[in-house]
């Protein structure tokens, strides 16, 4: 007997805590259209009908290589729960697999409980994490009258009454009803001692069942009067310990909003692990959007903020794509910016003191707008080994190689210099220097004050040209060919990276088989034509 209790407990000793996120970088998938069966017709998935294109956990698995081959060293999957089983509904159906109805049930559509423990399995045979998304919220129906049998919860005492979203109230955003009459999704009163007891057996059960390393909660969140009120306030502040202490592992949270206060509000002891930086998000999208406001103060200013009122800023989960927001070629249209801004964002985000999440397809330049058009089959790309794939393979194989070979996971971000079109900043031994500067050039630079001595040989590991500090420790960046970012570090502390022909003996072996790949081979060429087509935001989220 005691040593069943013993076998029960490893799971648990050995789960994935909120430290053991902090040096990984994510990879986010809708299952039902990352990947076909073989044989099933690649051209049927219409995003616009909202419907099912199969997608399967199986799918996926077997189609690893492509994420793994990019550095990625976690994935995370929509949810794995039962959904909603019916006709469809005006909005289509439960493809994305927000609608659950029985969360303690599996998916049928996305394959069987061996099928999800072999994703399981083969993710952590790769050294990769699992992070698995969670509805707790609601549960979706067609009217506001269902038929409570076919849910978790069968009794009335364990939803709130409906009634009609006030966004203005945070009472009424935890009890009333999410969604409208057509899909209305009914909310489940989580102060129920019944029902939290519920929640916290299930989530304990899925993640030993299934070997989860991390989740991801959502909030399901429809069309608002006044978006600036969406958040994740409609689940009660103090069900998230309880639950998340059940689960054992990283919990990160989706508050659906840009005001930082509120944000903060739910990372801490008395809340969640993490949550997905939204305030970040808009002041990318302020900063680099071409055309759009190109305001670097809103970005300075957002790093100083959070600084100071987030808990950690260490696990926040940095984006600039997910299911619920325009691609960001949607809405950045200069012609090199739609690579160039990708660039400069998916070096921040690489740099920045946070964790990196990129949605899929934002690698293959996918540039659809709102919900469904931002959720595009993968396999119409051929999966191509496009230049940003490229470069996100480079991010994260640098990104890697200091997290598993120094204390940079652990070193605190700093901004050296900002002009209106340029921001500078350093994290550990590394600088990066961002421009929203699209495709024109500009007869303008930034000069930055480092902490190297002068003529301390640097290398940018985008170019792999070398780039001496010049007197009182000062570099130039200059823009005479148009916006290009800049990473920079000093080319002593590049030995075994594997990136512009330095060695990569200390990325191999055991020690890093959380996903650190061999490198892309890359001649100078290639890496010119790197620069001169992506760029801005894959920047953003790497590296603070």
């Amino acid at each position: 007997m005691i040593v069943l209790l013993l076998l029960q407990l490893i799971p648990l000793v050995l789960a994935a805590d909120a430290n053991d996120w902090r040096g990984r970088s994510i990879y986010q998938v809708i299952i039902d259209r990352y990947a076909l069966p073989g044989g099933a017709d690649p051209t049927r998935c219409d995003p616009g009908k909202r419907t099912w294109c199969g997608g399967t956990w199986s799918t996926l698995r077997q189609n690893l290589d492509y994420i793994q081959d990019a550095g990625f060293t976690a994935v995370w999957i929509s949810p794995v729960s039962q959904n909603y089983q019916g006709p469809t509904t005006p909005y289509g159906d439960a493809y994305h697999g927000y609608w659950v109805a029985d969360a303690t049930k599996l998916n049928d559509r996305f394959g069987t409980s061996d099928d999800l423990k072999s994703l399981s399995r083969e993710l952590h045979n790769r050294g990769m994490y699992l992070m698995v998304d969670v509805v707790v919220n609601d549960v979706m129906a067609t009217s506001t009258n269902p038929d409570l049998s076919t849910y978790m919860f069968k009794n009335e005492s364990q939803f709130h009454p409906y009634c009609v979203m006030d966004w203005s109230s945070a009472t009424s955003q935890e009890r009333c009803w999410l969604g409208d009459t057509i899909v209305p999704l009914a909310d489940i009163n989580t102060e129920d001692p019944t029902v939290v007891s519920a929640f916290q057996d299930w989530i304990q059960s899925l993640v030993l069942e299934y070997s989860i390393d991390g989740l991801r909660i959502d909030a399901f969140l429809p069309t608002s009067p006044n978006p600036s009120f969406i958040d994740n306030r409609h689940v009660n502040m103090d069900f998230w310990p309880g639950f998340c202490a059940a689960a054992g592992v990283f919990c990160i949270g989706e508050v659906f909003t840009t005001d930082i206060d509120d944000v903060a509000a739910f990372q801490g002891p008395d809340a969640l692990d993490s949550v997905l930086n939204y305030p970040m998000y808009g002041a990318i999208v302020n900063a680099f959007t071409i055309p759009g406001p190109q305001n670097i103060t809103a970005l300075t200013d957002m790093i100083a903020q959070s600084k100071q009122k987030y808990e950690d800023c260490g696990l926040l989960g940095n984006f600039i794509e997910n299911q619920d927001n325009p691609r960001w070629h949607n809405i950045s249209v200069d012609p090199q910016s739609l690579y160039r801004s990708n660039r400069h964002c998916s070096s921040f985000l690489s740099v920045h003191h946070s964790i990196p999440i990129v949605y899929y397809g934002q690698e293959q330049g996918f540039s659809g707008s709102g919900d469904p058009w931002n959720r595009e089959p993968l396999w119409t790309s051929g999966y191509a080994n496009t230049t940003a794939y490229q470069l996100m393979s480079t991010m994260n194989q640098f990104r890697n190689f200091l997290v598993n070979s120094t204390n940079w996971v652990n070193s605190s971000m700093q901004v050296l210099a900002a002009t209106n079109d340029s921001i500078a900043i350093l994290k550990g031994n590394v600088i990066s220097v961002l421009t929203n500067i699209g495709s024109p050039p500009k007869d303008t630079g930034i000069p930055v004050y480092t902490p190297f001595p002068t003529d301390t040989p640097l290398i940018n590991i985008l170019t792999c040209i070398q780039w001496p500090v010049g007197s009182n420790g000062t570099i130039d960046v200059e823009y005479a060919k148009g916006g290009v970012p800049v990473v920079l570090i000093p080319m002593n502390d590049l030995q075994g990276s594997g990136l512009c022909g330095y060695n990569n003996t200390l990325m191999s072996g055991a020690d890093y088989a959380s996903g650190v790949q061999e490198p892309h081979r890359s001649s100078f060429g290639v890496l010119r034509l790197l620069l001169s087509l992506v760029s801005a935001n894959l920047l953003c989220m790497y590296f603070w």
